[in-house]
């Protein structure tokens, strides 16, 4: 019972958890940045810039807005940061297997809306008329950017007939798989907030978005919490990739190149295209993204 407890708390604050994922996390974010910047002919910031924001950000003080609850204030991102930290936990990634059970993908669903959530949340109670715009855009983005999301993750687990993450990673590689992980990057645009998706953060039109009040150690967390959400859903597209080789040393090889190649994939889509309005998000996704859904449960089906 304790050895498996121990296993469960290196899952949660080791690999995959919070330590690597905060590091993963940093370096796909810097990679990121890096990419863009040389697209655009600059020179970007150095691999260890994330760190140093992070840093910073926890030696500033903290100023809550005046009528602010400080309670809901910290709690927050607490809670974002706790969630993402549990979702990364469950990504069956190699060495990382000891919270595994029938239906773990349902759950890894739920803690990933939460940081979303707690977004919307913050920029309500916070009373910036300019987070509340940023509110608002993330909340109609949510209803968007989920039908390829969970539209993709359904049809691999009717393929499959569990939706245990185990079983993704395990399974031989094939059509469905490939238009999931498309499916699954097309969501991840919006998810991360990455052009032309950037809509809820948008600095030229409503300042700093959804976190324009929040500063400090309470900022620090938001931002941490997104470098998780970026580890864990480029691991999640990953790990689809997993069940095509055996060692244990190639699979992680085959992670970090798929992440990689969705990291610059992403980037490259954010440094070609303009910032899109939210009714133009809303209409993407619910063409493509149906279409995109259509076409993994028609192959799901054939197979």
């Amino acid at each position: 019972m304790i050895d498996g407890w121990l296993r469960v708390l290196i899952n949660l604050l080791i690999w995959p958890g919070l330590l690597s994922g905060t590091v993963l996390g940093w370096m796909l974010l810097w990679f990121g940045r890096k990419i863009t910047a040389r697209l655009q002919g600059r020179q970007g910031p150095p691999f260890f810039q994330p760190f140093f924001d992070f840093w910073k950000l926890i030696g500033k003080k903290t100023v809550i807005p005046a009528g602010v609850s400080p309670f809901v204030f910290y709690t927050l991102p607490v809670i974002s940061l706790l969630s993402v930290t549990a979702a990364l936990a469950l990504l069956p990634v190699p060495g990382g297997s000891a919270i595994s059970f029938e239906g773990d993908l349902v759950l890894l669903i739920y803690l990933l809306e939460m940081p979303a959530l707690m977004d919307i949340l913050a920029g309500y109670v916070t009373r910036s008329v300019y987070a509340q715009v940023g509110s608002a855009r993330e909340a109609v983005l949510i209803l968007a950017y989920n039908l390829p999301f969970l539209s993709a993750l359904i049809a691999l687990g009717l393929q499959l007939k569990t939706f245990q993450l185990a079983a993704f990673a395990a399974a031989p590689v094939s059509l469905v798989t490939i238009l999931t992980a498309a499916a699954l990057l097309l969501a991840l645009l919006a998810q991360l907030k990455i052009n032309p998706f950037s809509i809820p953060n948008a600095e030229q039109e409503i300042v700093a978005g959804i976190h324009v009040e929040y500063n400090g150690l309470p900022l620090a967390l938001f931002e941490l919490t997104h470098a998780l959400e970026a580890a864990t859903l480029v691991g999640l597209i990953g790990s689809l990739f997993l069940g095509a080789v055996s060692p244990v040393w190639l699979k992680v090889v085959v992670l970090l190149l798929a992440a990689v190649v969705v990291v610059f994939l992403a980037n490259g889509i954010a440094a070609s295209t303009a910032r899109l309005k939210v009714q133009h998000a809303f209409r993407f996704y619910w063409s493509w993204g149906i279409l995109a859904a259509v076409l993994v449960f028609c192959a799901s089906l054939a197979l």
